[in-house]
């Protein structure tokens, strides 16, 4: 099921004009809270921006589920939960904001276990693991099964469609609340579809992406982001062209001093 074509309508509405707009540099004195009411109106507290912003959810039905398209969560404080997980073959509880002022945190949601496109995600992450270590930064897996669904899978071989030990650990959302949260649940099927999103220290979403079931996504990307992330944090007056890795030239986000980018390429 997993791997259907089924596909999805994902609509946003934004406006990079909109003085609302948050930095990747984000702030320690960022306070934000969100409350939903029946009417999708959703209003914003914050030092900087006490204006409330009604907003109407996007609802498109494609192929027997719906996915409902609100304010993106990118440039917000990532939705805290506590849930169960599996992790060196064992139960343990994972809390997202006990990464904050610590780690950077890549979330990232699948349909299910024991399928087929969801083993090969998840073994190259944990392959990965060092790397994402050396930046300082946390995996967590998270789909809709059991904590003892992710044991057995854990407990079966690569060869055999398992995933073998991992390197992070595997949140369980049988409630379907962490989903739900994040915008990925679709709700007709249960399931969540494919959504990536990187945190940063201070708990804010960065970056997210969202694929439909039967797209995989790529290890290596999510790790460019994340080093061009953490580098216009180290560097705010500085912003990352394009495709841009570790050791390129960046630019100065001015209509003068940039051209001294343009001007090299």
């Amino acid at each position: 099921m997993a791997c259907s074509s089924a596909s999805a309508a994902l609509l946003s509405s934004s406006n990079p004009r909109n003085s609302s707009y948050i930095s990747p540099k984000s702030s320690t004195n960022l306070s934000q809270t969100l409350s939903f009411s029946n009417s999708s109106s959703i209003n914003f507290r914050s030092k900087s921006l006490r204006s409330a912003l009604p907003v109407r959810a996007s609802t498109t039905r494609r192929n027997g589920f719906v996915v409902k398209a609100g304010l993106p969560l990118v440039g917000n404080v990532a939705p805290d939960f506590e849930a169960e997980a599996v992790f060196d073959q064992e139960f343990i509880k994972v809390k997202l904001s006990d990464y904050i002022g610590k780690k950077y945190v890549i979330l990232f949601f699948y349909p299910l276990d024991f399928t087929f496109v969801c083993p090969t995600e998840i073994t190259a992450f944990s392959d990965r693991h060092a790397e994402f270590e050396k930046l300082n930064t946390e995996i967590l897996g998270v789909s809709v099964d059991s904590v003892f669904s992710h044991l057995a899978w854990v407990q079966t071989d690569r060869k055999s469609g398992g995933l073998g030990d991992l390197n992070y650990p595997l949140v369980s959302d049988v409630t379907k609340s962490i989903s739900k949260a994040f915008n990925v649940l679709i709700e007709d099927q249960g399931i969540a579809l494919r959504g990536l999103f990187i945190i940063d220290k201070e708990g804010v979403i960065q970056h997210s992406t969202i694929n439909n079931l039967a797209i995989g996504r790529s290890v290596d990307e999510t790790m460019r982001t994340l080093q061009a992330l953490q580098f216009v944090q180290e560097n705010p007056d500085e912003v990352c062209p394009a495709g841009w890795k570790p050791g390129e030239k960046s630019m100065k986000p001015d209509p003068k001093l940039s051209k001294e980018y343009f001007a090299a390429v």
